[in-house]
């Protein structure tokens, strides 16, 4: 997910959650078959102009009539094409889990489907409900059905890789969280979030914005390594090369609550620090630390991932505890709906088909629209060999306008960035000041040069090692 919103979703499900990846259940849900558009009666007027093009922000909708006929893969049918979409919205830990991303994709499937589909063939939708532990059950499912994964999002995708990889099935997910898939062999992410690179947009705006306070730093650690803790090391090369000192306070904190902050605010507070960054989600946990330092009157600037931009931190933001929040998005914002033609199209046909909309749901409407303009680019020939051909030259990348430019094709993100601000319970677009516009910088796109902190082993070619195997389907050059 870029990175963002990846530690949204694992540090949400928290240590239970990752303890249990090995159990699993059928959760396939009811497959959602969207109708053809509606015809009118009435000889057709020879006079009449062409329809004018159906577009999505600045991208041209890839959706509408044609003659693509044959069943030229698994999901492939004269008149359909199903897709694997799904998150993990029946986590009993956190009901509704990630579900603004299946709520994208299925609005997204009416929104092609009411154009004609994709040359004529109607997108079937086939969710999947992954609820956390049962990742793998949905991947084994969809291997046998689906053509494609398509603007998925499971927070244990990283248990279900080697499935994926053992039955070819290509993805354009909403986000990748596990190293192994966010380099994995057919994968193509519409906003990549690879091991190896990062965004490092935040460190550097940082050091410019706040010169002296990046001078006495620190991160706010967690006792969840997996999720939050592993990208430390990651974001370590990153402050270091922007120009940031870090006190190392030695503040962590239990993921799953401490009884009382203070302590931890304390240690903070004599270590002088004055601009901390944290990757912890809004939750009791930063809550309780955060009002724990207001308590003490240490105000330090908070320097935030995208995995903090969501209402309910704001909803709880009622005191302006965390008013020096600075959040970095790749994203168009939601509140940029009323200037931002692709978030006003994303918001208005998530909500028309009675979704909940948020960032997440953003990438997963980008990446469906990856996926639906490379399948109309094949035709007739719909096959994952040329989906993978077509998705692997795709170097220029914005959902229509959605976020920055990423390159799909190479599993690089962007080198583009926003700040947004938390003021009492309203997010607004911070930094550039002008709404709408990115700050961008080539330092921004961040190589992580030390391979012990990919948490994987790639190959020359940048692909994870671990489920390589010589079937795997590769771009063809001709």
């Amino acid at each position: 997910m870029s990175r963002t919103h990846r530690w949204l979703v694992l540090a949400s499900v928290g240590l239970v959650a990752l303890s249990l990846a090995a159990c699993s259940s059928s959760r396939k849900a009811t497959t959602t078959n969207s109708t053809a558009p509606p015809t009118t009666g009435g000889a057709a007027n020879p006079t009449t102009t062409a329809a004018p093009t159906v577009m999505f922000g600045t991208l041209p909708s890839p959706c509408g009539p044609g003659t693509a006929k044959g069943a030229t893969d698994q999901g492939v049918t004269d008149t359909a094409i199903h897709i694997a979409y799904g998150d993990d919205r029946g986590f009993s830990g956190l009901p509704g889990l990630n579900k603004e991303m299946g709520d994208a994709v299925k609005a997204m499937i009416k929104w092609c489907d009411d154009q004609g589909g994709i040359n004529g063939r109607q997108v079937v939708g086939d969710f999947y409900d992954a609820a956390i532990t049962q990742v793998n059950t949905v991947m084994q499912q969809a291997c046998k059905t689906d053509f494609m994964l398509v603007g998925e999002g499971w927070a244990l995708d990283e248990a279900a890789e080697g499935t994926r990889v053992g039955c070819n099935l290509v993805a354009t997910p909403g986000y990748a969280v596990g190293p192994d898939f966010d380099n994995g062999p057919m994968k193509y992410e519409a906003v990549p979030g690879p091991a190896d690179y990062q965004v490092a947009s935040i460190f550097y705006e940082a050091a410019k914005l706040w010169p002296d306070q990046v001078k006495k730093a620190d991160f706010f650690h967690t006792t969840l390594a997996s999720a939050t803790e592993s990208t430390f090391a990651k974001n370590t090369e990153e402050a270091a090369a922007a120009g940031w000192n870090l006190l190392n306070c030695g503040v962590k904190i239990n993921y799953n609550g401490e009884p009382d902050y203070k302590p931890f605010a304390a240690k903070f507070q004599q270590c002088g620090v004055q601009l901390v960054y944290y990757n912890i989600t809004p939750g009791p946990q930063l809550y309780g630390f955060l009002t724990a330092m207001d308590e003490l009157g240490v105000h330090p600037i908070y320097v935030t991932e995208a995995a903090d931009y969501t209402t309910p931190f704001a909803q709880w933001n009622t005191k302006g505890i965390a008013d020096q929040t600075y959040t970095r998005e790749a994203f168009q914002p939601i509140e940029n709906a009323d200037i931002v033609p692709a978030v006003k199209a994303y918001v208005d046909i998530v909500k028309a088909d009675g979704g909940a909309v948020d960032q997440l749901g953003e990438q997963a409407t980008s990446a469906f629209l990856l996926w639906a303009t490379e399948a109309k680019a094949c035709g007739s020939d719909l096959t994952r060999q040329c989906m993978v051909n077509h998705l692997a030259q795709v170097h220029s990348w914005t959902g229509g306008g959605l976020h920055a430019t990423t390159d799909p094709g190479n599993n690089k993100p962007s080198d583009c960035g926003v700040i947004m601000k938390l003021t009492g319970t309203s997010w607004a677009q911070w930094y550039p000041k002008t709404r709408g516009q990115y700050d961008c910088d080539p330092r921004y796109l961040f190589h992580i040069s030390n391979p012990a902190n990919w948490g994987t082993t790639l190959g020359p070619d940048r692909l994870s090692t671990k489920f390589l195997s010589p079937n795997i389907i590769k771009p063809q050059t001709s």
